[in-house]
């Protein structure tokens, strides 16, 4: 077995399918790669039953006053999102300062010059909403490489895979095994660093705060790592303009850290919240974001 519990054999599948869909997505029209990855998101949907039973789970939870009917609307849209990720993630190779604006442009680029001017280097509080590949992606041929905080994915192939292509553009990857000094390293060098801040975290890392008014377990180190190092905080995302047929790569306004790690935590968490109610069909509903409960609350999920 690996050291992630998957037999070789279970990762070599994973990792060739995996490639099956990168390469038709890469190699066919993009009109018709986005049919496909539409279709290779609703495989998904079907084959894991259990995403889709989350994402109505926190959806019925945010948004009890909507119908079932709308609830699923925008879980559907997820998958219509998922769709558009892959496409692009696929097309990465050929995506290059040429053609980058095809696919993305900018609004808000203004707050980002006025955190560089600040020089002790941009922390970009972003989340799984749009399209969180391209947006590092893009900004790196657009303006200047920057560097992404991953976690490794659990097939070391596909992790791999994926790595290499988050790096065509000139960004630098930090994983979470050893990412402290590195991101540090570039903050004081006066370069943006990029963290998703939007996932569940263990009691024994993190707070609650309010997120869409429910308890959600949120990790503090964001926060840490802003009062530490000084740097200026940006929400940014990539969000799918339907009338532009790309994406709108928006900046938002400082959000000004206090120094008091849980304060800073919610003054980030609104901002993430304030982005995904303004459009939630291109969030991640499908993570249990409110896995970790209060003590003796019962479990969500």
């Amino acid at each position: 077995m690996d050291r992630v519990g998957k037999s070789a054999l279970q990762i070599n599948l994973e990792y060739w399918l995996a490639r099956f869909v990168v390469a038709t997505l890469e190699w066919t029209p993009r009109p018709i790669a986005h049919v496909l990855g539409h279709g290779y998101a609703r495989l998904l949907d079907l084959a894991l039953p259990r995403l889709r039973r989350v994402a109505m789970r926190n959806l019925e939870m945010v948004f009890p006053e909507k119908t079932p009917a709308e609830r699923k609307h925008i879980a559907d849209g997820v998958y219509r999102s998922i769709g558009r990720i892959l496409v692009a993630f696929a097309r990465f190779p050929s995506i290059d300062e040429d053609s980058v604006r095809e696919w993305i442009r900018y609004e808000g680029y203004e707050h980002f010059e006025e955190a560089r001017q600040r020089g002790k280097g941009v922390l970009f509080a972003t989340a799984h909403l749009g399209n969180w590949e391209l947006s590092a992606f893009s900004h790196a041929l657009m303006a200047r490489p920057m560097h992404v905080v991953v976690r490794p994915l659990d097939n070391p192939k596909i992790d791999a895979m994926v790595e290499q292509r988050r790096g065509m553009s000139g960004n630098f990857v930090i994983t979470k095994r050893d990412f402290v000094r590195p991101m540090m390293r570039a903050l004081r060098d006066n370069e943006a660093v990029g963290v998703l801040v939007d996932q569940n975290s263990t009691l024994d890392n993190g707070v609650f705060v309010n997120f869409f008014g429910i308890p959600a377990c949120v990790a503090t180190g964001f926060a840490k790592l802003a009062a530490r190092s000084g740097a200026a905080v940006i929400p940014g995302f990539a969000l799918w303009n339907e009338r532009d047929q790309r994406y709108i790569l928006k900046f938002y306004p400082i959000v000004e850290m206090t120094g008091d790690e849980v304060e800073d935590t919610k003054a980030v968490q609104r901002s993430l919240e304030a982005a995904i109610a303004a459009h939630p069909d291109q969030w991640l509903w499908v993570h249990r974001r409110w896995k970790t409960r209060p003590a003796g609350e019962p479990g969500i999920y």
